[in-house]
């Protein structure tokens, strides 16, 4: 088996060395596992549980105050799972599994995501708030729009922004307002796997900070966060409405559909991505012959690869 996770393309993290102890830990937790599914969804279920990442315990806020988790799972026959807009689930990872192996559907969403986990055992009332989303909601929200949807689109549309090139990811509004941009926006986690004949993907995330109450963005859309076929397992991160547009997962397997590596094939979406959208992402991925890529044009993107070394 062969794990390869990431942590989310975005700035430097403050404490890189422990956060990449829990990606290490992570990418174990899932070569341990039987099969590629098992695999990603063991190493996103630890990243989902760590409050260094964007994603279950710890994830961003929408602009109602309420943490909603997405993510995405798929095999390279092509079966299919996705949940969104999940209040309190911590794991949304086991959930787009769920689908994925219990419904006819490939995307379920809200309320009705969050009562298909509760009826499969998956917790469904953890607190997914930690003392830094807390302190730094309190100091948001007192600005906060009142009057309606169109209120509060104006109060978040300076704070929300576009991601650059760079990795600043900063919204685009006075200098005197980025400290309001939180670093772990970008924190959506990932995991790729390969048993030597099967694949499997996944990514797990907590949105964007101040995303307006519902906003989904590619995290759990097949072919945009995620994709998986016969030729490659990819999991993507980044400017979530950009990264939807181009469907950049889909774009990296095509590439290696095409013949090219997995990290050529990485490198190639990346570049692309860039000229097409002007903004900031990161992939990676793990192609059938177990050739493994990662790219990203932002500032940082961890990783963290684990092999079985079975021959």
């Amino acid at each position: 088996m062969q794990v390869l996770v990431h942590g989310g393309a975005g700035t430097v993290p403050d404490e890189p060395e422990p956060r990449r102890a829990v990606l290490e830990r992570a990418a174990d937790a899932g070569v341990d596992q039987s099969n590629p599914v098992d695999a990603v969804e063991a190493a996103v279920a630890v990243l989902e549980s760590s409050p260094r990442f964007n994603a279950g315990v710890g994830s961003a806020v929408q602009s109602d105050g309420t943490i909603r988790t997405d993510a995405g799972i798929m095999t390279d026959d092509r079966a299919v799972g996705a949940a969104c807009s999940m209040p309190n689930v911590e794991h949304a990872v086991r959930v787009a599994r769920i689908v994925m192996k219990e419904t006819p559907h490939g995307f379920v969403s809200g309320e009705h995501a969050v009562s298909l986990a509760d009826a499969y055992g998956v917790e469904t009332d953890v607190d997914l708030w930690t003392d830094r989303t807390r302190e730094k909601w309190s100091d948001d929200s007192s600005e906060r729009g009142k009057g309606g949807v169109r209120s509060e689109l104006e109060w978040i549309r300076g704070r929300y922004g576009r991601s650059d090139p760079d990795g600043n990811d900063r919204p685009q509004r006075d200098t005197d307002d980025d400290g309001r941009w939180d670093d772990h926006d970008h924190d959506t986690v990932g995991a790729v796997a390969l048993d030597g004949d099967r694949l499997a993907a996944a990514t797990s995330t907590g949105g964007r900070w101040l995303a307006l109450a519902g906003r989904v963005g590619d995290v759990p859309q097949v072919g945009c966060g995620f994709y998986c076929s016969p030729a490659a397992a990819v999991s993507a991160t980044g400017a979530g409405e950009d990264i939807a547009r181009v469907t950049l997962s889909r774009r990296v397997a095509s590439h290696v559909e095409r013949g090219l590596g997995a990290q050529a094939a990485a490198d190639l979406a990346i570049e692309e991505f860039a000229e097409l959208t002007g903004s900031s992402a990161g992939v990676i991925a793990l192609d059938s012959r177990g050739e493994v890529g990662s790219a990203y044009n932002s500032r940082a993107m961890q990783t963290a690869r684990a092999s079985d070394r079975s021959p």
